[in-house]
């Protein structure tokens, strides 16, 4: 399991969005995307940003499942963690993003 934790700062929208990658991969082969990925965790919280990752084996498939104050799936991290992916030519796809929790205040109607 990878920083599940999210960061204690957190009050705005939180959007999920997954890497499926198939066929699965061992625990060993993805050792230098786990860095990765704890890497980007520290760095989000130490700019107190919102960044949750964690790795999901499954028989037929890994999941890598992200918890990110942003809906954007263009950022550096996300560039970085998809070259890894082909450095292992590994075949991948990524979900679209979905808001998970959303505590901003809701905007008060005109009267």
């Amino acid at each position: 399991m990878t920083n599940e934790h999210l960061t204690p700062e957190a009050k705005k929208a939180v959007w999920a969005y997954a890497y499926l990658i198939d066929p699965p991969q061992p625990e060993v082969r993805l050792r230098a995307l786990r860095i990765l990925l704890d890497r980007e965790h520290a760095d989000a919280k130490h700019r107190a940003r919102t960044w949750a990752t964690r790795l999901v084996a499954e028989e037929h498939v890994t999941h890598i499942l992200v918890l990110s104050d942003s809906p954007l799936q263009d950022l550096e991290i996300n560039r970085l963690m998809e070259a890894e992916l082909h450095g292992l030519e590994a075949g991948f796809s990524m979900t679209a993003p979905v808001v998970v929790l959303d505590e901003t205040p809701p905007k008060r109607a005109k009267v």
